[in-house]
């Protein structure tokens, strides 16, 4: 079954929506938000756009379908300029460490582009432990 896409874009911005009031979650440039689910040192290093960041990362749709997880193998290695500008954002506020619950509006993802298991404008949800930055 075929998701009518301005429905869905519509029933993502509103889940966002509902997420921006809830108590602990806090707001980043571009609409992308956070929760903080475990805390590195405050004076623990944070990646710039350039740097190369380890993660271990599980994503889903707001239906809690998972699309993608690193858990159960080896964590993400990349330059974090490489990905998308959601993760971009919410990576250079982390610190090692630190464990946060990060939602990325579609506009800071994939947009009106559909990826495998990821229909188009859809909001991403990242569980993302930073482990280390180069």
């Amino acid at each position: 079954m075929r998701k009518d896409p301005r429905q869905y874009e519509k029933a993502n911005q509103q889940w966002l929506q509902a997420r921006a009031g809830e108590p602990g979650v806090h707001t980043l440039d571009k609409g992308v938000m956070y929760k903080v689910l475990a805390s590195g040192p405050a004076d623990g290093p944070s990646p710039s756009p350039r740097s190369i960041v380890t993660a271990h990362y599980s994503g889903r749709t707001i239906d809690g379908r998972v699309f993608d997880s690193s858990r159960g193998g080896a964590p993400l290695a990349i330059r974090l300029c490489d990905l998308i500008e959601g993760w971009i954002i919410a990576m250079q506020a982390m610190h090692v460490g630190d464990k946060w619950e990060v939602y990325i509006p579609a506009s800071m993802g994939y947009g009106r582009y559909a990826q495998p298991g990821i229909p188009a404008y859809s909001t991403l949800i990242f569980e993302i432990e930073l482990l280390g930055v180069q």
